[in-house]
């Protein structure tokens, strides 16, 4: 049986801000919504496991160029750590390895949590997405091969005891880019004299943006069309805590023309960058009196669909 064309595919640039289920991939949620808006071009912001729920900033269009400041900004969790017992991944998918029955006060507990705030030092899990000679650590942890894992630093902003409910304890985490909260988890347990693993994750802010504003798959499939378009953040929204450069039509021109522009006298440094009418020209950077061009925007309206 003939299938019919397939749908057509239309520019959408933009930012979408995606309350990820568990249960899903951030790569299945973000094909998801993909289709939905018809979207030629996606990526996500920060991945989130299967097992992990909660804000996922989707960059559609020409804020893809701009997604890796989402990548590499703070980012705050609502963590839940079942103490007592330790599994191979650091999560509830893993397989029990170790259980502790020492009881700890809630004294204890947050004496332990406040030795992490600040700069600490984390060795990724073995179950982890980076790679050691082209592959993933994960792979290797699935065929029981031991890999080097160099420990590396990670700034650890806040991190509060919401909750102490034995053998659970909720956590409020505040944290910088590379950040395992599962090994964070294993280390304050550690350090209180016990183990433990990682139950629960919900992501609650990425950079400017924060989870109430968020959105779910369900109720984005139930919108029209237009809904949906209306829920869209301007392609520069990743980059709002950047300073802003407005210039005038001739600078705009030399910018957009891949030419050095002239730069305000004292402008040194990075600038999100907009034309004389305010439409947002990409970023610039500003050395030497010179305005000169890091990544643009296209500024055509040019829709293009899929054969």
């Amino acid at each position: 049986m003939a299938q019919g064309p397939r749908p057509a595919r239309r520019r959408v640039d933009g930012v979408l801000l995606l309350d990820k289920p568990v249960g899903l991939s951030s790569n299945t949620a973000l094909q998801h919504a993909k289709r939905l808006y018809r979207a030629e071009k996606a990526g996500h912001t920060g991945t989130l496991d299967p097992l992990a729920s909660g804000l996922l900033p989707l960059c559609f269009g020409e804020a893809t160029k701009f997604a890796q400041t989402l990548l590499d900004a703070p980012k705050r969790y609502l963590a839940t750590v079942r103490f007592g017992v330790a599994t191979t991944t650091g999560d509830a998918e893993g397989e029990t390895v170790r259980e502790c029955d020492k009881v700890i006060s809630h004294d204890e507990l947050a004496a332990a949590i406040s030795r992490f705030v600040g700069k600490t030092v984390q060795t990724p899990p073995a179950y982890a997405a980076l790679k050691y000679q082209g592959r993933k650590y994960y792979e290797y942890a699935r065929r029981g091969i031991e890999i080097p894992r160099e420990p590396r630093e990670v700034e650890i902003a806040a991190l509060d005891l919401v909750d102490w409910t034995p053998p659970d304890a909720v956590l409020d985490i505040a944290c910088g880019k590379g950040t395992y909260i599962r090994v964070l988890a294993e280390d304050i347990a550690s350090a209180a004299g016990s183990c433990a693993h990682l139950s629960a994750l919900r992501r609650t802010m990425t950079g400017p943006f924060a989870l109430a504003g968020a959105i779910t798959l369900d109720a984005l499939e139930a919108m029209d069309a237009a809904e949906r378009d209306s829920l869209l953040l301007s392609p520069d929204a990743p980059l709002a805590g950047m300073a802003r450069l407005d210039v005038d039509v001739p600078t705009a021109r030399a910018i957009v023309e891949g030419r050095a522009g002239a730069a305000p006298a004292g402008s040194a440094g990075t600038y999100r960058c907009y034309g004389p009418a305010g439409q947002f020209l990409g970023l610039v950077q500003s050395v030497g009196g010179a305005l000169v061009a890091m990544r643009l925007t296209r500024t055509d309206g040019e829709t293009k669909r899929a054969d």
